[in-house]
């Protein structure tokens, strides 16, 4: 059964690794926006903040759908109440560019147009002379793109809001018009708050699974420590308690192992970025159900066998085919977790369908770092640090190969039909009035994780005080380091941040620091554990070979 386990918690870890990788960034979209503030800089007449703008579309007197657009650098700028946005009649452009004056004649309305040859302060003096109210301009790209003041244009005088819309806004809108002589519009861009209650919360929840987590680690380690122990003090062979650590399930990752995880992550990663499809996100969806029913199955069992009615069921085993031999108490949890995972696949699409999501992913979370382990600090900060440039590389500097952040663009679900991959744990922003959600990666959760689980696994070995010891301050320092992504988050304005950037120094940096300066840097470097003389185990068998010095 025992060998069992292990296959079992090893395939468990293959399988979900490479994946929990994947997405490393706290990502939090308005939607894409391309610009070029890096050539046209603000400057007098061209100084507006760029503001996402919400655009109602009136047809016959009756709201039918809203647009999201965004600002331009010049113009005039708009009201943040609903209420105080005036409707304003659409009318198309004649030339559709509006390089030139309007054949039709413009009183008050708001005009549409495409992006043409001329610039797009010229289509904002053009319509504003014919007497245009605002001015709507179709992209001819999907997204959006922030519109700016040329180099050579200077003495920018724009009276009129200008607005750009995503070129499939602008086609729905078109047939709207087409269809109805009586289409009107509003526009009004409310404020976002500068936190959201969804970022407390979500904090939250990273910050204790890690805890959880971690205690359960540090439990079933000193657990095999203690039975370790009375192998050692009965003269059993040494072999055999090598044989106790590999037999549970336990998984110590290398050096070697940590490096390909990040290797395997990108390749998978570049694969879904150039693939993407529903189907791609059909078999991620099938994956991640596989991972969350695993994980859910065994907090559940574990947890349940704390309490003495379900002692018997979690003693008593049988042999199910294919399976091998199992308790009856993972019997009876096995359906419901299948159900569990089931119902979210098929409802997945419902508005609280990511209660679910983030029931699975914390399962499948606290699972993995109780399974994977970091022996020492030294494989730990090659893990992270490699992380730590993955997670920049891909947000990043993936711009520059791609055109595109690819993290971005695959964490967003682009070409699938989706709203994102599943491997997130989120929370709806709950008083934004742009609505959406926010987000974290697995990976920012589990690589620090399995860094601060190591810290509290060595505090309870060596048995050190909370203060004393390294979990208290990793803990903190994790904390400190989310809290700090999701302020440089609202600071670039909801833009995706790599979140390891800011944890990774914060979590590695502490532990380096804090093991130099009390002097334990080396046994957390290369053993892992305490030094001989704190460590139970290690004392035990050095004092069997030397009696006379007990």
């Amino acid at each position: 059964m025992k060998r069992l386990m292990e296959l079992r918690n090893r395939a468990l870890y293959c399988s979900f690794c490479a994946v929990a990788l994947l997405l490393c960034s706290t990502l939090v979209f308005a939607g894409d926006i391309v610009h070029q503030d890096d050539v046209a800089p603000k400057r007098p007449g061209c100084d507006n903040n760029f503001v996402l703008v919400k655009v109602p579309i009136w047809v016959d007197g009756e709201e039918i759908t809203e647009f999201v657009g965004v600002g331009a650098r010049f113009g005039l700028t708009l009201e943040s109440k609903e209420k105080r946005a005036n409707q304003i009649r659409v009318s198309l452009a004649d030339p559709p560019d509006c390089c030139s004056v309007p054949k039709n004649k413009l009183t008050g309305e708001a005009i549409l147009v495409h992006r043409g040859k001329c610039s797009f302060i010229t289509k904002a003096n053009v319509a504003e002379a014919a007497g245009a109210s605002a001015l709507l301009i179709i992209n001819n790209q999907t997204e959006l793109f922030k519109m700016v003041c040329e180099a050579n244009e200077t003495d920018v005088i724009v009276g009129i809001p200008v607005v750009m819309l995503p070129k499939d806004a602008g086609k729905s809108l078109k047939l709207s018009m087409s269809n109805s002589s009586n289409v009107s519009i509003q526009m009004y861009s409310p404020h976002r708050p500068l936190v959201d209650v969804a970022e407390v919360f979500l904090w939250l929840m990273a910050v204790g699974t890690i805890l959880c987590a971690s205690y359960w680690s540090a439990w079933s380690a000193r657990e095999a420590s203690i039975e370790q122990d009375k192998l050692l003090k009965d003269g059993s062979d040494e072999f055999l308690s090598k044989e106790i650590r590999h037999s549970s399930g336990i998984v110590d990752i290398n050096i070697l192992s940590a490096i390909c995880f990040i290797v395997i992550a990108s390749c998978f990663l570049l694969m879904l970025y150039k693939f993407m499809s529903h189907l791609f996100i059909e078999i991620l969806v099938v994956l991640f159900c596989i991972g969350g029913v695993e994980g859910l199955q065994t907090c559940l069992v574990s947890l349940l066998s704390c309490f003495r009615w379900f002692e018997p069921a979690a003693e008593c085993h049988v042999k199910v085919p294919f399976l091998g031999t199992v308790s009856y108490l993972t019997l009876a949890v096995s359906p419901l977790c299948i159900s569990f995972a089931v119902l979210w696949a098929v409802y997945r699409h419902v508005s609280f369908a990511w209660i679910g999501q983030d029931i699975l992913g914390i399962a499948l979370i606290v699972t993995v770092l109780q399974i994977i382990r970091v022996p020492n600090l030294k494989v730990g900060t090659v893990l992270l640090g490699c992380a730590f440039l993955y997670d920049i590389f891909w947000v990043f500097i993936s711009k520059w190969f791609f055109h595109k952040s690819v993290m971005i663009v695959v964490a967003r679900g682009d070409g699938s039909g989706e709203d994102g991959i599943p491997m997130l744990l989120k929370i709806p922003r709950m008083f934004d009035p742009w609505g959406g959600y926010s987000i974290i990666g697995f990976g920012d959760i589990i690589l620090p994780g399995l860094l601060v689980a190591f810290s509290l696994r060595y505090d309870w070995l060596c048995k050190k005080g909370l203060k004393a010891g390294y979990f208290l301050w990793a803990m903190l320092a994790y904390g400190l380091g989310l809290l700090v992504t999701y302020v440089a988050l609202n600071l670039m304005d909801g833009h995706g941040q790599p979140a390891l950037l800011y944890i990774v120094p914060f979590t590695l940096g502490t532990l380096i620091a804090l093991g130099k300066t009390r002097g334990d840097l080396k046994h957390l470097w290369i053993r892992g554990e305490p030094d001989c003389r704190s460590c139970a185990h290690v004392r035990l068998h050095s004092d069997e070979k030397q009696p006379s010095k007990m």
